[in-house]
């Protein structure tokens, strides 16, 4: 049974950061990939960073150098450090776990940035 719970998204004003949580129960063993998408208002629900069970990391275009992804293994718990947050970041931020077959998703934190 895997689980994945977000937390840690909120209102914050550009040029500030926010670090988001995606508890992620049940991926201790196995092999998984977790990733961070979101969905902005109007949009389609876009990939946004990624780690691989080895700790390759991979990041969209628009948030290279201002996002991190990382996990904390002991805690089972991945991260996304959102710096330099700009309006158009504002979104729902969910997280994903996919081992082969297997796939979970969290149900989504909302991020939301003003100018």
């Amino acid at each position: 049974q895997v689980q994945l719970v977000e937390s840690g998204g909120g209102l914050v004003q550009a040029g500030k950061s926010l670090r988001l949580a995606c508890i992620s129960s049940g991926t201790t063993s196995g092999s998984w990939t977790h990733y961070w998408h979101r969905t902005a208002p109007g949009k389609q629900r876009e990939w946004v960073a990624s780690i691989s069970a080895g700790g390759i990391t991979d990041y969209t275009d628009a948030v290279k150098g201002r996002f991190t992804i990382f996990r904390d293994t002991v805690e089972n718990t991945v991260y996304l450090q959102m710096n330099n947050l700009k309006p158009g970041d504002t979104a729902v931020y969910s997280c994903s776990a996919k081992w082969g077959p297997y796939e979970a998703w969290g149900q989504g934190t909302q991020v939301t940035v003003s100018s």
